[in-house]
């Protein structure tokens, strides 16, 4: 192998874990908010690719404006999704949890099908093209997935640490009833939250949707996406971007070297990882106080 084709392979990686990243933060924001792992993240990354299609090309609306409509439409969907349905099951088994997200995400990957068919869909975006830089050959899609995971972690970054919603919603996810007694909206913070990562996951669904394309298929990058929150210590941001970041680099080196295993060695690398160091790459940095 050249240097070209690895520096390829490793920008195909990056491009990959970012998209990894953005659908794993939702998964690390919401256990961190309610200890729940939420199964159907992937389905709604999924939902918030089909919504975009649907306002820029089905409806007309052009890019922009779908892009849009369709983000805040997963927002609502979110918000509403905990307030009607995951509130309820405060104080439930972890297993009654496990098999409602798993439900629906069956359910939502069932009504995609049925809304807009099983097949793949192309999304026509402004960032599609190719770059060419010293014999290297780059989509610009692939770019534009890495940029926008800059800029989202960044922007995520500042909100939670620089606002007073987001320090509010920190002090909620480390200790809900000392929130409660400071007179933090704590349920209301939490459907915020499910609201902000469900968008977050839309987004991701759009960016790489010129790559996997639109289609009830792409809810895999969901179980991939927790394979590398996994990886990183399940709780941890930080955690998250970097397990994910390794898995998508990963991969196409290892597709590259035995490909008749491709697509399974995420899962390879997240078992390898818990049978080494369980707690992942780096531990949630806090404990709740039970």
């Amino acid at each position: 192998m050249q240097w070209t084709d690895a520096l390829q392979l490793t920008i195909i990686g990056l491009a990959q874990g970012s998209g990894y990243a953005l659908v794993a933060l939702g998964f690390v924001f919401i256990y961190r908010a309610t200890e729940i792992v939420n199964f159907a993240h992937g389905e709604l990354m999924m939902l918030g690719a089909f919504m975009v299609l649907t306002f820029a090309e089905l409806w007309g609306l052009g890019f922009w404006m779908g892009a849009a409509l369709g983000i805040l439409t997963l927002g609502v969907a979110g918000y509403a999704l905990d307030a009607a349905v995951m509130r309820r099951m405060i104080g439930e088994s972890q297993s009654s949890v496990f098999i409602l997200t798993v439900a629906l995400g069956v359910m939502l990957k069932a009504l995609a099908g049925m809304i807009w068919g099983y097949g793949p869909r192309n999304l026509t975006v402004p960032f599609q093209g190719t770059v060419e830089v010293g014999g290297l050959v780059i989509a610009t899609s692939r770019i534009v997935v890495i940029a926008g995971t800059i800029v989202i972690c960044a922007g995520l970054y500042l909100f939670l640490s620089r606002t007073k919603l987001g320090v509010a919603m920190q002090a909620a996810s480390q200790n809900q009833l000392a929130a409660y007694y400071s007179r933090v909206p704590v349920k209301r913070l939490v459907s915020v939250i499910w609201a902000i990562s469900a968008m977050v996951a839309a987004t991701a669904g759009m960016l790489m949707a010129p790559v996997t394309q639109v289609s009830p298929e792409i809810t895999a990058v969901g179980i991939k996406a927790l394979a590398g929150a996994v990886v990183g210590g399940f709780g941890s941001i930080p955690g998250a971007l970097l397990g994910c970041l390794l898995i998508g680099v990963a991969e196409p080196f290892l597709d590259y070297a035995y490909p008749p295993l491709q697509g399974v060695y995420a899962y390879a690398i997240m078992l390898l990882v818990l049978v080494v160091r369980p707690d992942g790459l780096i531990p949630q940095t806090f404990r709740k106080k039970v």
